[in-house]
């Protein structure tokens, strides 16, 4: 067996009790972890919440999965890097400069200045600032070398696949990107329920009476005094102009109170008998915690997002930079199609008749949709979510691992720009889109299970 590296002790030269301590601290952790999963299961049982029972079985089966790949990762240090490649192949597609470059252009540099009997001070202290981090480096690198050291591993002119220290770094990424998305994940659905809130007081409305005097049934009105029709009718109809209208009323009044009453009265009047007793916000919080279990999810596409988008992100490339804006993109089109959609069915009521009786009844319909799909709007923000989950995981990775001064944050304004969006985004999503969703959601043709 290859003796232990400088500093390094192995467990037959370990104090037992220092063993001993540190697995039970790890099993304490665990079942600790394990006991409040456990709890929070039996809590939703109790208060019958079933869809969100079955996404805390999912995040289970997620930290399960992430079990299996923290072992595999662990099996794999040991064997990864005693696969050798051809050097011309290690060092291409790096998401940083190659290191050797340093030591290189610092030593052509003093090979000139010997020549020249003279240089610029700036460029001394450049080169020693490289010559110091590729020391740095190389120090590092043997701090967390395997005990036969990497450079026996493989012959002159090929490197490992994968450096130990590399399986280590990745171990850990894999593990903040997990934990990332279900804290995401779980800050989106209560800030949605935080929202919905305001929802149940406009619930509770409908059983008033000046509400059963201000829809009576029997009473007749033109449609264009109705408050919804006002609303979504005027200006904010034009060709073109719609789009820009409906893009800005995402941030400012996304659901007002005329568009609740007005949805649930077309919800009830399409699936119930009228004027029915039904309590349409809580069939809405029912169905939103069904979507939930998709949303807490890490689906098979999701993670070959993942491995794609650590394909491509090469030096020089800014592949980071263009995929940051991607989320933010499809969230901002998704709430302007939720808006065009409440705007698509109070056009539809106008064009359809001038007088109503009662209160104006919308008519659900897939038409309103992309390609009549209701669906598809909650897997582009899955997409969404697990992308700005992404992006902020493997922020705080690099910084913890690398430091702020490397090559992943060289434009460090940028980078931090690139973070505020992702937690406004995440404020946008969870606190707008996502409750729009779930409203919008239901003028579709068919109802959902949570029934």
């Amino acid at each position: 067996m290859a003796p232990a590296a400088a500093g390094e002790r192995s467990l037959k030269e370990t104090p037992t009790w220092a063993v001993a301590i540190a697995c039970a601290v790890f099993i304490l952790i665990s079942i600790i972890i394990e006991q409040a999963i456990h709890a929070l299961g039996k809590w939703f049982q109790k208060r019958n919440k079933k869809a969100m029972l079955e996404a805390l079985e999912k995040i289970k089966a997620e930290l399960m999965l992430l079990g299996f790949i923290s072992l595999l990762l662990t099996v794999g240090t040991r064997y990864l890097p005693k696969i050798c490649i051809p050097e011309k192949y290690g060092n291409t597609m790096l998401p940083c400069e190659l290191e050797s470059k340093y030591k290189e252009d610092g030593g052509g540099k003093d090979d000139g200045k010997n020549k020249g009997g003279g240089g610029d001070g700036g460029d001394d202290n450049d080169r020693r600032r490289k010559l110091l981090e590729f020391a740095e480096t190389m120090i590092w690198r043997r701090v967390l070398a395997p005990s036969g050291g990497d450079s026996s591993a493989c012959s002159e002119g090929k490197v490992p696949l994968i450096s130990p220290s590399g399986m280590h770094q990745l171990h850990i990424f894999i593990f903040v990107l997990a934990v990332f998305h279900v804290v995401y994940s779980v800050i989106t659905m209560a800030l949605a329920q935080a929202k919905m809130k305001k929802w149940k007081a406009w619930e509770s409305e409908t059983s008033s009476l000046e509400y059963q005097f201000t829809n009576d049934p029997s009473r007749f009105r033109f449609i264009r005094q109705t408050s919804f029709i006002k609303r979504h009718s005027g200006f904010s109809t034009m060709p073109g102009i719609r789009w820009i209208v409906a893009f800005f009323r995402q941030f400012f009044g996304s659901v007002t109170k005329v568009d609740y009453l007005t949805m649930r009265h077309g919800f009830i009047n399409a699936h119930f008998a009228p004027n029915s007793k039904f309590d349409f916000h809580k069939y809405i919080k029912r169905s939103m915690e069904d979507d939930f279990k998709v949303v807490v999810g890490i689906s098979i596409p999701l993670w070959i997002f993942a491995v794609v988008f650590l394909v491509l992100n090469v030096h020089q490339w800014h592949t980071f930079t263009w995929l940051s804006l991607a989320p933010l993109v499809i969230l901002l089109v998704v709430g302007t199609k939720l808006e065009l959609i409440i705007m698509e069915m109070a056009q539809e009521m106008h064009d359809r008749t001038t007088v109503v009786k009662g209160a104006p009844v919308v008519e659900p319909s897939n038409k309103f949709f992309w390609f009549n799909r209701p669906e598809w709007i909650l897997l582009l923000i899955h997409f969404t979510l697990f992308q700005n989950a992404f992006q902020m995981a493997y922020f705080l990775w690099t910084s913890l691992e690398f430091g702020f001064t490397s090559c992943f944050h060289e434009n460090l304004p940028l980078i931090l720009t690139r973070v505020f969006l992702g937690v406004a985004l995440q404020i946008l999503c969870s606190y707008i889109t996502f409750p729009l969703y779930a409203l919008i959601t239901q003028m579709g043709s068919h109802m959902k299970k949570a029934i």
